[in-house]
């Protein structure tokens, strides 16, 4: 019921930067816990980062940490993944998910086509 687009990724050197969107439709944004995963070849999915309904609450891998933001626009359906500091572990398809309860690690309800991000060294 809900339909999730990611768009942003591209390739990039280390060191550089990406912004990340993934634009949502179908249902009431603000219901939604909102999530970025990624998957790198030959590595389980990670959970990156999260964030709340009204954005109060938001969480962080510790692999990104103080190098990625997420963010919401509730009025504009959106939420955002800044991505600074990139380095080639960064590398990886990187999917949108939401939910409307927070959930463990994939069993999101919903989740985006993903976005390839590469980073060159």
């Amino acid at each position: 019921q809900v339909q999730l687009v990611e768009s942003g990724g591209g390739l990039v050197q280390a060191g550089g930067s990406l912004r990340l969107s993934c634009a949502a439709s179908g249902r009431t944004f603000s219901n939604y816990v909102m999530a970025w995963f990624r998957q790198a070849p030959g590595k389980e999915r990670e959970n990156v980062a999260r964030i709340t309904w009204m954005g109060g609450i938001t969480y962080y891998a510790a692999s990104v940490k103080g190098r990625f933001a997420i963010s919401r626009d509730n009025a504009k359906n959106t939420v955002y993944l800044q991505m600074n500091s990139l380095k080639p572990e960064d590398t990886a398809v990187y999917y949108c998910a939401a939910d409307t309860i927070i959930r463990p690690t994939g069993s999101y309800a919903y989740w985006g086509q993903g976005t390839q991000v590469t980073v060159s060294s």
